[in-house]
Order: C-alpha cells, then structure tokens, then sequence
C-alpha cells in the first residue's frame, strides 16, 4: 500500500483548466469541444484541439501520431490527456500533448466537463413560469403555451438548449437563462418608454432564439451547430416553428402575428449580422437592443469564467472586439 501511494503522489492531480498557471504539469479527462488537423510548412500533419471542463477552456496542440489522436478525440468525446500547460507571449496560452487516449466511465463524472448555467434549472423555471403569468392576450397566452407549458416536447428541449456555441450561455440551461433574463428586462423597460405594446415585447423576447432549439445539438461536451442550423440558420427556423404554430391556432389576428413574427426576423439587428429584415416597430427595437446587451454582457460572464487566478484583464474576444477589465479581482 506505501508503494502505491508513492507512485499516486507521482502523478499529477487532475486541474481545472481555469486553474492552470504557466509551466504546469496536467494529468486527467476533459472534454473535446473541437479538432483540426492541421499541416507544418512541410506537409506533416499536427493535431489542435479544443478541450474544456466546467471550469473553462484552452487549446491543446501535439506534433506526435497526429492523425492517430485526431481519429480518438472526435468533438463530445472525454478523453484522458497528458501535457504541460505553456504561455507563450507570440502563440498565447496551450497545453502542449505528451499522451491522449480515450477516457474510461469510471475515470470522470460528466457535471466536471460541462459548464452549467449559475442559476438552477427550478429557479429559471419558477422565474419564467411568474412572467407568463403577467401577459394579458389570451392569443399570446395560448402560443406561448404551446413553447413553453411543462408537458410539451418544444420545452423539454428549450429547457437544456444551450444559447450558443463558444460566445454566451455555450451550456445546459444556457438558451433558458439567456431568453429569461432578455425577456425579463424587456419587461421592465417597456414601463419607461411610450407607445411600446408590453405582451407584444415580452412574446417577441421570450420567442426570439427558439431556433436555437433546432440550431444547437444537444451535446453538452461538444456544442455545436446541427445541419438545420448550418443550412438554414437559427432567424428563420424560429420564424418557421412560430408561424407554423400560430397557424395551428384558430383566428390568430394576423395584425398580432405579423408583430411577432417581426421581432424575431430583426432581432440581429442588421442585415449583415443575420436578420433578414431590420427592426421596424418600437417592439422590435427594444428586443433587439436588450438582446444585444445580454450577448455581450454574457461575454464578460464566460471571459470570467476563464479568466485564471490573479488575473483582472481578459485577452482579446472577438465578442467584444477587444479585452474585458474585471476590476473588483484585482482589487
């Protein structure tokens, strides 16, 4: 027993990818989120990864058996990896491989590899439940039911949906909590700015991403778009699921459904950002703007999320077109 506790405290301890510092030694399972196989200036191959936990991410390069490894760590996959943790001024931070096989069950548990959303699925849930309490059009009533009632398939899969694939809310509950807190703040400023019909704002909000639920396979480890998602895009597979709902309902007024259906066509904003048509009414605006401002605050959630210990500025994000500053941890 002595000797084996001597070769266990030989072999590194499974780390939080967040926790990894510079020159670190990892030994453990994490997630593949995405693979490429690359080629060097002389056509050799060599493997860049993805991997993750629920800590966060980081990227793992091997210049060894390359096309071997890239056939073992297909996206969604656990595998048990070796390496150091390296951060290099001009390549950024990586953990260079040594070793990667395919993970046994018994060697991770699936909540370590998957991020999560901080707010509780019963508590997102309770939440949405007292806001569709609030809407006064019975019409509205009856289509959001028809999403978002406890029994129905459609919320089944809202429920776990995440809200993207890398930017914000990229885990369980993520499309959940995104489109809560979107609707939730609509809500709110619809009070404060005239002429702005509250059950239209707050169906459009809460409707805006259910394509997603046809966008976004339903991986945890590995996010990713499904062939709907890429063939289509997540704007018109959520027009398409509404329409086709409110046709199902006797006497929609079409005046209502064309106020609806707006909002989630315009909801990018721009033409150039994905949607079709730009906001026209003060409805779709309002979602659009809040909208807007729960992807990009999502970002500082993630960027956080990611950031390592001591660390108060963030490295460039494509999301924010630059670094995020969290002061209160240099503080």
């Amino acid at each position: 027993m002595a000797e084996q506790t001597q070769i266990d405290a030989l072999v590194p301890v499974r780390v939080p990818l967040k926790e990894l510092e510079d020159g670190q030694r990892l030994a453990g399972v994490y997630a593949v989120r995405e693979r490429e196989l690359r080629r060097k200036r002389n056509g050799e191959p060599w493997l860049r990864l993805g991997i993750g936990d629920s800590s966060g991410a980081a990227e793992a390069v091997c210049w060894e058996e390359a096309e071997a490894l890239y056939a073992l760590a297909a996206p969604g996959t656990a595998v048990h990896l070796s390496g150091c943790f390296e951060q290099s001024e001009r390549w950024g931070a990586k953990v260079k491989l040594t070793a990667l096989r395919l993970a046994e069950d018994h060697e991770f548990a699936p909540e370590d590899l998957a991020p999560e959303s901080a707010v509780s699925l019963p508590k997102l849930e309770a939440d949405l439940r007292r806001l569709l309490e609030t809407i006064q059009d019975p019409q509205l009533r009856t289509l959001l039911d028809l999403f978002f009632a406890p029994d129905t398939e459609a919320w089944a899969r809202f429920s776990i949906a995440p809200a993207a694939k890398v930017y914000h809310q990229a885990y369980r509950h993520g499309l959940l909590e995104h489109t809560l807190s979107v609707a939730q703040a609509v809500s709110a400023a619809a009070n404060f700015f005239p002429g702005i019909d509250r059950d239209v704002a707050v169906t459009g909000a809460l409707l805006h991403d259910i394509g997603k639920t046809e966008a976004y396979n339903d991986d945890p480890l590995a996010i990713d778009l499904t062939d709907l998602g890429r063939l289509q895009g997540e704007i018109p597979l959520g027009y398409y699921l509404v329409r086709r709902r409110i046709e199902d309902i006797p006497g929609f007024d079409p005046e209502l459904a064309q106020c609806v259906l707006h909002i989630i066509l315009s909801h990018h904003g721009q033409l150039e950002h994905g949607s079709p048509v730009v906001p026209a009414t003060r409805e779709a605006v309002l979602v659009h703007m809040i909208d807007n401002l729960g992807g990009r605050l999502g970002s500082f959630d993630r960027l956080e999320r990611q950031l390592p210990a001591g660390e108060s500025w963030s490295g460039f994000d494509r999301a924010l077109s630059g670094s995020a500053y969290f002061g209160q941890r240099a503080a």
